[in-house]
C-alpha cells in the first residue's frame, strides 16, 4: 500500500470522529434548546400572572386609599366625577374607575358620561356585596369602553357595617397584554381568556383565527387551560399548519377571578438555533476534509522520505531555539534542495535578528509600560474628577452662603481654589500619558512658568544653578496649560539628566518673530510672530547625528531603564499640534538649547469680564433627564439643577434612561456621563437617544476622554461636552446655551 493511499486512510479515519461530535452535539443542542425554550415559556407565563397579581395589589390598596376620601362620600355626582376623574389621570393604566350604589346602579364615574347603567348582573358586584375588606375581580368587555378588562371591586362599608357604595377600578387587560407583547421574543404571544372562553386579548399573528370577543370555549387549547391537572405544556396546530408550543400561568387567584393567561410560541423556533448550528459545523467540516484531502494528496504525491526527515530534523531544533542548527550539504536539487537552502538562510537570518529583537522587546515593555500608566492614569482621573466635580460646586456653594461671614467665605474659597488646582494636577498627568486631547486657552505663559518655578528649582536639585529670563509685556498664545506644563518638565529633566556633576539652566520666555531663514526641526520654515520659551543648559550636548534623531520615538541615548525615548517626541507633537514650532542646537561638550514657538493671538480686551461669582447665573424651568452612575456626583447634580429651577429626572445607568425616553415623559434635554458601568457608554446612549427623540438637546459630561467626543443625534449636529471639574456658573450657561440652540 502506497503511502499516499495509507495518508488517505487514515484522514478519512480521523475526520470520522469530528463527524461523530458534531452529530452527538447537534443532538445535545437540540433537547436542550427546547427543554431551556419550554421552560422560559413557562416561566414568562408566571412572570406575567405575578405582574398582574401585583398589578391587583396595588389597585387593591388604591382602593383602601379611595375609600377614605371625603370627595367619594356625597351624593354630589358632578364632583365626585370630577374626583375619580383626576385620580384616573394619574393612573392611566385604567379605562375608568367609578362607583355603584347598593342598588346596583352607576353613580359617578371618572369618564363623566352621565349613563345610567344596571349593574346587578355583574359578578364582581354580587360578590362585592358580600364581601368585607377585599376585592373582588371579574374580567370582562368594559359597557362605556368597549375594551377588555379586569374588574376590580371594593365594598366601602360604614362602620356599622352597612354597604355605602362600591368602588370599581377597570384595569386594562388589553393594553397590559400589548405591553408585555412588545418584551417577548419575536414568535412569542400572548393570549387572554375568561373561564367562559371568550377571547380577551388575541394574538396579532396572520392564522390567529378568534380575535378578541370571540369564544374559543370548546377549543383543545381551552381545554388545556382550564384542567385541573396542570399539564406544564401543549402542542397546538393551527389553520396555517403551523405547530405552536403553549404554556398556561398557574396563579391560583387569577384562576379563582376566571382568567387564564397563555404564552405560545412557534415550534420551529424552539430548535432554530440548533438546527442553524448544525447546518454550520457540517459546512466547516466538508470544507476542512476538502482542505485536508487536498493537502494529503499533494504531500503524497510529491517524493518525500530522508530528505523530509532531515526538513523536520532542522525545523525541530529551530523549534527549540537553536538557531546555530543547519543542514549540512549536499542537498537535492529541485524544491526541497531550494526549500533546504531557504531554511539555512532563514536561520542565519534569525540569528542576525535575535540581537535585534531583544533590543525591540526591550523598546516594547517601556511602551507597554507607558500604556499601562496611561490606562491607570485615566481611570484615577475620571474617578478624581467625579470627587473635585462635587468639591468645587460644594465648595462655591458655601462660598455663596456665608458670604456674610469673611472667615468661613475665605475658607469655602480657598477649598474651590484647591479643587481647581487639583484639576489642573489630574490634566498635567493626562496630559504627560498623551491621554486627553488639547485643551488650548489664551494664557500668558510668562505667568504660567512663574507658577511651575519652585516645581522646576526642586526638579533640578541643589547642584544645578536656575535661572528665569522673562520678557515685560509678554503677548498672549493659545496653548494647553497642562500639555505646556508637560512639555516643560520634560525639557528641565533631560536638562538634569544631561548635567550630572551640576550646571546652569536657563528658562527663557520672550516675543519674536520668525523670518523665512528660521526653520524648524523638519527645515520649514513658519514665518510670523511668537512667544519663544527656550530650555537651555550646559551638559553634555550631543552629536549633530544624535540630535537629529532626536525627536524620534523611542530614541534615547540613556542607558537601558533610564528613558523611553518618548519625551522629546511628546514635546516636539504638542508644539506641532499647538500650530507652533521647535528648534534644537547642541553641541559636545557645550550643553543644548531646545526652543519652543507658539503663536501669537489678539490682544485681549482691557475690560476683563466678571469671574463667574460676579456673573448672573442663568436658570431655567425645562425637564432634565440626568445620567450619572457615581452617587455623590449625581445627588449634587440634582440638588445643582433643582436650585436653578429645573425639573429634573435622574437615574444611574443607560438602560434606565432609555426606558425613561421610551415613555411619554415630556423631556427637553439629556445631561450624560461619558463612562458608566453596564457596557453602554454615554456617546451610546446620546446617539440612541437622539434616535428615539430627534428634538432631544443633549449634554455629555466626562472627568477623562481619550478620544474627542463623536456622538451625533442622527441629523448631525454636534453634541457639547462639559469637562469635570466644573463651576456651577460653567454648569448653567452651558445647559442654557445647549437648550437655547437651534
Amino acid at each position: 500500500m502506497s503511502l499516499r493511499t495509507r495518508l488517505l486512510i487514515l484522514v478519512i479515519a480521523a475526520m470520522l470522529v469530528p463527524a461523530i461530535l458534531v452529530g452527538l452535539r447537534f443532538v445535545q443542542n437540540r433537547t436542550g434548546e427546547i427543554d431551556d425554550a419550554l421552560a422560559n415559556l413557562s416561566a414568562t407565563a408566571n412572570d406575567i400572572s405575578g405582574d398582574l397579581d401585583e398589578k391587583i395589589q396595588g389597585t387593591a390598596q388604591l382602593h383602601y386609599g379611595l375609600a377614605r376620601a371625603r370627595d367619594l362620600d356625597t351624593r354630589d355626582k358632578a364632583a365626585c366625577s370630577a374626583f375619580l376623574s383626576a385620580v384616573r389621570e394619574e393612573y392611566p393604566r385604567y379605562t375608568g374607575i367609578l362607583t355603584i350604589n347598593p342598588d346596583g346602579s352607576l353613580f359617578c364615574d371618572s369618564l363623566r358620561t352621565n349613563r345610567t347603567l344596571d349593574l346587578r348582573d355583574r359578578e364582581y358586584f354580587r360578590q362585592a356585596l358580600v364581601a368585607h375588606g377585599a376585592v373582588t375581580l371579574e374580567p370582562v368587555f368594559g359597557r362605556l369602553t368597549g375594551t377588555s378588562v379586569l374588574q376590580i371591586a371594593y365594598p366601602v362599608r360604614a362602620e356599622s357595617g352597612e354597604l355605602k357604595f362600591i368602588l370599581l377600578a377597570s384595569f386594562n387587560l388589553k393594553k397590559f397584554a400589548d405591553d408585555h407583547g412588545k418584551r417577548l421574543s419575536n414568535d412569542s404571544e400572548i393570549l387572554l381568556v375568561d373561564r367562559k372562553g371568550t377571547v380577551l386579548a388575541a394574538p396579532e399573528r396572520k392564522d390567529w383565527t378568534a380575535p378578541a370577543g370571540a369564544s374559543i370555549a370548546n377549543s383543545e387549547l381551552f381545554r388545556f387551560a382550564t384542567s385541573a391537572n396542570r399539564e406544564p405544556f401543549h402542542e397546538m396546530t393551527g389553520h396555517g399548519g403551523r405547530t405552536h408550543v403553549w404554556a398556561a400561568a398557574r396563579s391560583p387567584s387569577l384562576r379563582d377571578a376566571g382568567l387564564h393567561i397563555m404564552i405560545g410560541r412557534s415550534k420551529d423556533g424552539l430548535v432554530a438555533a440548533a438546527n442553524r448550528r448544525l447546518y454550520e459545523d457540517l459546512a466547516m467540516l466538508a470544507v476542512a476534509s476538502l482542505l485536508l484531502f487536498a493537502g494529503v494528496w499533494i504531500l503524497a504525491t510529491v517524493s518525500v522520505g530522508r530528505q523530509v526527515g532531515r526538513l523536520a530534523a532542522m525545523a525541530t531544533k529551530l523549534g527549540l531555539g537553536d538557531l546555530g542548527a543547519r543542514i549540512a550539504p549536499p542537498h537535492p536539487r529541485g524544491e526541497l534542495g531550494g526549500l533546504m537552502t531557504l531554511l539555512n538562510d532563514t536561520a542565519e537570518s534569525l540569528e542576525r535578528q535575535r540581537a535585534a529583537i531583544d533590543e525591540l522587546n526591550q523598546k516594547l515593555t517601556q511602551s507597554q509600560k507607558m500604556e499601562a500608566m496611561g490606562q491607570l492614569t485615566g481611570g484615577v482621573a475620571h474617578d478624581f474628577n467625579n470627587l473635585l466635580t462635587v468639591i468645587l460646586g460644594n465648595a462655591e456653594h458655601l462660598a455663596e452662603k456665608l458670604a456674610a461671614h469673611k472667615e468661613l467665605h475665605h475658607i469655602a474659597e480657598s477649598i474651590a481654589t484647591a479643587a481647581e488646582r487639583g484639576s489642573d494636577l489630574t490634566r498635567s498627568l493626562l496630559a504627560f500619558a498623551r491621554k486627553q486631547p488639547l485643551m488650548p486657552r489664551d494664557i500668558d505663559i510668562g505667568q504660567k512658568i512663574v507658577g511651575m518655578e519652585q516645581l522646576l528649582r526642586r526638579t533640578l536639585g541643589e547642584h544645578i544653578e536656575c535661572e528665569f529670563r522673562l520678557d515685560q509685556n509678554l503677548w498672549q498664545a493659545s496653548v494647553d496649560p497642562g500639555q505646556l506644563a508637560s512639555a516643560l518638565l520634560n525639557l528641565v529633566l533631560n536638562a538634569r539628566d544631561a548635567m550630572p556633576s551640576g550646571g546652569k539652566l536657563t528658562v527663557e520666555v520672550q516675543n519674536t518673530s520668525l523670518g523665512e531663514s528660521d526653520v524648524d526641526v523638519n527645515g520649514e520654515a513658519r514665518p510670523g510672530d511668537y512667544v519663544m520659551v527656550a530650555v537651555t543648559d550646559t551638559g553634555t550636548g550631543m552629536t549633530a547625528e544624535v540630535a537629529g534623531r532626536a525627536f524620534e520615538p523611542f530614541f534615547t541615548t540613556k542607558e537601558v531603564g533610564k528613558g523611553t525615548g518618548l519625551g522629546l517626541s511628546m514635546v516636539y507633537g504638542f508644539a506641532q499640534q499647538s500650530g507652533g514650532s521647535m528648534q534644537i542646537r547642541s553641541e559636545p561638550e557645550h550643553g543644548t538649547a531646545v526652543r519652543l514657538f507658539f503663536p501669537r493671538v489678539g490682544t485681549p480686551q482691557a475690560s476683563a469680564a466678571p469671574s463667574a461669582s460676579q456673573q448672573a447665573t442663568p436658570a431655567g424651568s425645562e425637564t432634565i433627564l440626568v445620567v450619572e452612575d457615581d452617587d455623590f456626583v449625581r445627588g449634587y447634580v440634582e440638588g445643582e439643577l433643582k436650585a436653578l429651577g429645573y425639573r429634573v429626572i435622574v437615574t444611574r445607568d443607560a438602560p434606565a434612561a432609555l426606558d425613561i425616553l421610551r415613555g411619554p415623559e415630556n423631556i427637553h434635554l439629556l445631561f450624560t456621563d461619558v463612562v458608566m458601568p453596564g457596557g453602554m457608554f454615554g456617546t451610546e446612549l446620546a446617539k440612541e437617544a437622539a434616535r428615539l427623540r430627534p428634538d432631544l438637546k443633549i449634554l455629555l459630561t466626562s472627568g477623562h476622554t481619550e478620544h474627542p467626543v463623536e456622538a451625533l443625534n442622527g441629523g448631525g449636529r454636534e453634541v457639547r461636552i462639559l469637562n469635570k471639574p466644573y463651576r456651577r456658573h460653567d454648569l448653567a450657561s452651558t445647559l442654557r446655551s445647549v437648550l437655547k440652540a437651534g
